[in-house]
């Protein structure tokens, strides 16, 4: 059985949190990890966070979720478990998503809204993926580029 899973990495918007929650969600996604500044769907001190609730409408309580300080560690621990690491991103050595086979197990990454994903968490992506551009602007909403890269491998 393919599992797939997200890493959320220094997103700064709670709603695209939030999003990500329900598009996770609604596409069959094992698991969600946070990290970097990344929001919480519980801060620090046991709270709801409401930009997350507001936009994920439950999903949060519905998937499993870990924050993980360390996103090189976890990175690391995930490829001794067999999982093939993907970036979402624009890049010189990306494929158009549409063109990725999926591995048993797959955890796409996503960055934060301007910068992307760094190229040091880039570097130790196995592929890179990307949704051609046809039109004035070179990207997206990094939720809406999750959810069409996630719908695409939903099993």
């Amino acid at each position: 059985m393919q599992s797939t899973a997200l890493l959320l990495h220094n997103i700064r918007s709670a709603h695209n949190v939030g999003s990500l929650f329900r598009t996770s969600d609604g596409a069959g996604i094992s698991h969600v990890y946070l990290s970097g500044y990344t929001p919480l769907p519980i801060d620090t001190l046991g709270r709801v966070q409401k930009e997350i609730a507001k936009t994920a409408l439950g999903a949060e309580n519905n998937i499993q979720w870990t924050h993980t300080k360390n996103v090189t560690s976890r990175i690391t621990q995930l490829k001794k478990e067999g999982w093939h690491i993907v970036g979402i991103e624009q890049a010189k050595n990306a494929i158009d998503y549409r063109l990725f086979t999926p591995k048993e197990k797959t955890l796409f990454i996503l960055g934060n809204e301007v910068l992307g994903i760094s190229a040091s968490l880039l570097q130790q992506c196995d592929t890179i993926v990307s949704i051609p551009m046809h039109g004035a602007k070179e990207s997206l909403n990094v939720s809406i580029a999750g959810g069409i890269v996630l719908f695409q491998y939903a099993k």
